[in-house]
């Protein structure tokens, strides 16, 4: 299976505070994988570089073959990757269907822009119904409903999704979930997740990436992942 997303001696940080650490694994295309461990463990950091947020400071990073090195984050958004980064990213003074058009702001495509926004209506019937609604009138789970549904009018070949579940009903998480699987399953989207709720996590994952202290102590298909008890007591609390 040919891997979307390669990461090889990842090294980045904050300044003079290393945080990421040698860190090394691969996606494969349609899969979904899903990035545990601990608070302080640097998952956030990972993704944050991963989209350019971030520089690294050593290591490479290559997406669908190309390298990452110093490429900006718009050409990476032109390319396909999209972040939707913890605390949903929705701008608050602007509608419903106004965050969505900045999905495609940058899409030379205008009619697919346009059937894109359509299909994220119809993924998203709530968005439908409140899309003169500014993004401070939302709740929570409507946000994240809005930063996942802008992320997918870019039509993108791979996601890094943090957190989508932080403060969300169990309901509207375990639909954001349902979501994701579908997307893989019938698009054959790849997303990195990183997802606080283990189990949650480990059931739409092909793959798990467990991190501590800044290192992956393993990559492993997620069944084996839920079956290893030492692992899990370990690093996964559970």
């Amino acid at each position: 299976m040919t891997a979307v997303l390669e990461v090889e001696a990842l090294h980045a940080g904050y300044g003079p505070v290393p945080v990421l650490r040698d860190v090394a694994f691969t996606v494969p295309a349609g899969t979904v994988a899903a990035v545990l461990g601990a608070n302080g463990a640097g998952k956030t950091t990972l993704l944050r570089t991963l989209s350019g947020l971030l520089r690294p400071t050593g290591g490479r990073i290559r997406y669908a073959g190309e390298d990452l090195r110093g490429v900006r984050v718009e050409h990476l958004v032109r390319r396909g990757l999209a972040h939707v980064p913890e605390g949903r990213g929705v701008v608050t003074e602007l509608t419903v269907a106004e965050n969505l058009r900045l999905g495609g702001l940058w899409r030379r495509d205008r009619a697919d822009a346009r059937r894109a926004r359509d299909e994220v209506y119809e993924i998203f019937p709530a968005l439908a119904r409140r899309r003169d609604h500014l993004g401070h009138q939302l709740s929570g789970g409507e946000r994240q409903m809005l930063a996942l549904g802008r992320a997918l009018i870019a039509r993108p070949r791979l996601l890094l999704l943090d957190e989508p579940s932080l403060g969300l009903a169990p309901t509207v998480a375990a639909q954001i979930m349902a979501l994701l699987r579908r997307l893989r399953d019938e698009q054959g989207l790849t997303v990195l997740l990183v997802e606080q709720n283990v189990r949650t996590a480990l059931s739409v994952a092909d793959q798990g990436i467990v991190m501590s202290l800044g290192r992956v102590v393993t990559a492993a298909p997620a069944a084996r992942l839920r079956d290893d008890d030492r692992l899990r007591h370990a690093y996964l609390g559970f």
